[in-house]
């Protein structure tokens, strides 16, 4: 089963959980009222639509647990991560629909809500955990008899390398070492074992499924450990390396299995699962607010832009976002048409090929909100690093190897690098703001975020766009 199954099975069941509860819990209200069982008294008035409860509860249960991040990296997963995420995300719903009932019922006793909530609670937890804990337990089954697997190479073929191996194959439940990738004419490691060389990565691969990779190198300087690295990104793979003294002291390397030697992820997210949940659900909430209720603004602007000069109201330009891949940014245009001629030019603040309209545009930075659409697709977020055109790209990457680890996350519509350095109009400047990006990325945190943001609106109202 791929991940997208395991994901639609947990949903599934988390949604037949939620519908057990609510029956039952409904069946205990009607007869706690109904028997009386409260000093011979009706403890309310049910004032409750059962059928559109039995509807929306599951709905509720779903989301929170969305929220609550317990949908991702469902591979990784351990019993108490699921216990605790389980426990929280029950206790929200379950003081939330409370909330909701108090509302609609006539309360004569809040004994009986006390009462009453725990059971829901304990409902909620119990039946939602039996479920889960019964797909992990299979899960794991499936993993430990090979029936699932994860399909790992290891980049390198020296000493480093094949002492990795053996170690990986000795400790990894989930992971099957399918074989090497050399990066030199230097082999150690069983030469059979070696499916070919970085020239033919992408055949390797796709054919033989690989979901993980371990680059590990003997006496590799930083550009060749980031020059194969840039190469995986575009494959969707997760990347690890072997630390070096750096990444031990500051605590990148992490032991993500007992017995396993540890390794420095380069495609997860320094970010809990549940903020990167919250994340991205703001992303899509304030995305959808930004658009309704800047639409006169909007076609304001594009009355003015369209007035202005000729050409577009629009303009859309290649970056580079997310694991490598290229997609289309939206921007107000605010050049003259043709500006470029074909070859890519940074702008500054005095840039004649500027408009009238498109100097108001950047000093405000307006010319962004069109990006929102951009966010609601899921390839920006509100917050990250900006992305950039590959042309530039590949001139950063000359003195600054590491700008691939950026793809690990969204690029954003803000972020440290914007707010500090501004436009930047010079490869140095992107360097500047690169470094600044790369601090934020690992120091993600809604509170970071927030944080930006702020500053943002700063930037905005004291128009210093540019």
């Amino acid at each position: 089963m791929n991940k997208k199954g395991l994901l639609l099975t947990y949903v599934f069941f988390d949604i037949i959980a939620a519908i057990m509860v609510w029956v039952l819990f409904m069946l205990f209200r009607k007869i706690v009222n109904d028997g009386q069982i409260f000093d011979g008294i009706h403890i309310f008035f049910p004032n409750y639509d059962y059928y559109k409860s039995l509807f929306f509860f599951p709905v509720a249960c779903v989301f929170v647990h969305y929220l609550s991040g317990f949908y991702l990296n469902l591979y990784n997963k351990t019993r108490l991560t699921s216990i605790f995420t389980t426990l929280v995300a029950s206790a929200i719903i379950s003081i939330t629909i409370f909330f909701v009932l108090m509302l609609d019922d006539v309360v004569v006793s809040y004994e009986y809500y006390y009462y009453s909530l725990l059971v829901l609670f304990g409902l909620l937890f119990s039946i939602t955990l039996i479920f889960r804990s019964f797909i992990a337990s299979q899960v794991r089954y499936n993993f430990k008899t090979k029936k699932w697997t994860i399909n790992t190479v290891i980049i390198g073929t020296g000493n480093n390398a094949l002492k990795i191996a053996r170690d990986f194959e000795k400790n990894a439940v989930q992971n099957t070492l399918v074989g090497f990738i050399a990066t030199d004419h230097f082999v150690v490691v069983p030469g059979e074992r070696v499916l070919g060389n970085m020239n033919q990565l992408s055949t390797i691969i796709t054919n033989n499924h690989i979901e993980d990779s371990i680059v590990v190198l003997d006496n590799a300087d930083e550009n060749q450990l980031f020059s194969i690295i840039n190469l995986l990104y575009k494959y969707n793979i997760n990347i690890q390396f072997t630390p070096r003294l750096y990444e031990i002291l500051t605590g990148s390397a992490k032991i993500s299995k007992l017995g396993i030697i540890p390794l420095v992820s380069i495609t997860n997210s320094s970010m809990p699962d549940w903020e990167a949940s919250i994340k991205r659900f703001l992303d899509i909430v304030f995305s959808l607010l930004a658009l309704f209720l800047l639409s006169p603004f909007l076609f304001y602007f594009m009355i003015q832009i369209k007035r202005d000069s000729k050409g577009s109201v629009f303009y859309r330009q290649e970056r580079i976002g997310r694991l490598g891949k290229p997609f289309n940014i939206l921007k107000f245009r605010t050049m003259y048409r043709g500006s470029e001629n074909g070859t890519p030019q940074l702008s500054s603040a005095n840039d004649n090929r500027i408009t009238a309209v498109g100097r108001i545009l950047r000093k405000y930075r307006i010319d962004e909100i069109p990006q929102f659409w951009n966010i609601l697709k899921g390839d920006m977020s509100l917050v990250g690093p900006r992305p950039e055109r590959a042309y530039y790209i590949n001139q950063i990457i000359e003195d600054a190897p590491y700008y691939c680890l950026l793809y690990k996350i969204r690029p954003g519509l803000t972020s440290w690098g914007p707010i500090k350095i501004g436009y930047s109009d010079t490869i140095e400047k992107m360097i500047e703001r690169l470094n600044y990006d790369i601090i934020y990325m690992d120091n993600m945190s809604l509170i970071t975020d927030l944080k930006i943001l702020i500053y943002t609106l700063e930037i905005i109202f004291k128009g210093k766009g540019i």
